[in-house]
Parts: structure tokens; C-alpha cells; sequence
């Protein structure tokens, strides 16, 4: 059950035994950024024991929720919807970019793209796509 606090509309990430991993990769990348809650699969399933059944998590304060599936899908993420990020130097920016081009690819390597100083597109190791962005 939610409480009147909690935000209404919540980012919510489906990964197939990366979960964990995945969150503690991006709250190590960001300041104020958490993991609040992780509810395990146990012995008795539907999922691996010990898979993240339902977990809680936050990046720059933003609330997200994720999952390890117990089944297989035909679909993974797709950068027709990404994280955008405004980072507040261009310091954090190129952090954060070289962390998550690591095992991923870039859409749009970093640059001036004229919308923005410096812009950088990417999909990370697990298939999300993140936009990061300095502000002019």
C-alpha cells in the first residue's frame, strides 16, 4: 500500500537477473541517489531465490522502482524512452558518461549539438538509454 507521500507515477525497470547489479551501478554514479527497498524472491519462487522480486531506488532523488522477471520476453528496453539527466557540471557529465558507455553504445556521442553545450546520448550495458545534458 502507497502513502499519500508517495509519488504517483514511478519509473518502473524490468531486467531479467540484472537488477541488483543495475541499481547499484546507477546510485554509485549520481549524488543523492539510493537504494530504499529490495524485496527477494525466495526458495519457494515464482522467480530465482534471491532475484530482486520488487526493489526501490532513487537517482539525483527521483524515485524508481525495478524487477527481475522470472520470465523470458521477447522485448527489452528501446531508446524511444530514456532517462534525461541535467547534469550540474560538465565534471559529472563525462563521469557518468563514460561509466555507462562501458559495455553499451553510444546514439549520440558527446558534443555541442547546438540545443546544448555539451550533449551525450547512450544505451547502457543493460539496454537503457540514457540522455545526459549540460545546460547552457
Amino acid at each position: 500500500m502507497t502513502s499519500p507521500d508517495s509519488p504517483r507515477i514511478t519509473t518502473f525497470l524490468m531486467f531479467e537477473g540484472k537488477a541488483e547489479e543495475a541499481m547499484n551501478f546507477y546510485t554509485s554514479l549520481f549524488e543523492d541517489s539510493e537504494i530504499l527497498d529490495i524485496t527477494r524472491y525466495g526458495a519457494d519462487g515464482p522467480g530465482d531465490e534471491g532475484t530482486v522480486q520488487l526493489a526501490t531506488f532513487t537517482i539525483l532523488g527521483q524515485q524508481f522502482m525495478c524487477i527481475d522477471s522470472h520470465v523470458s520476453h521477447a522485448f527489452t528496453f528501446t531508446p524511444s524512452m530514456s532517462l534525461f539527466v541535467n547534469c550540474r557540471t560538465e565534471a559529472e557529465l563525462d563521469g557518468a558518461y563514460a561509466a555507462l558507455i562501458e559495455g553499451g553504445a553510444a546514439l549520440m556521442p558527446l558534443g555541442s549539438y547546438g540545443f546544448s553545450p555539451k550533449f551525450g546520448w547512450v544505451n547502457d550495458r543493460f539496454g537503457v538509454s540514457w540522455q545526459l545534458n549540460l545546460p547552457g
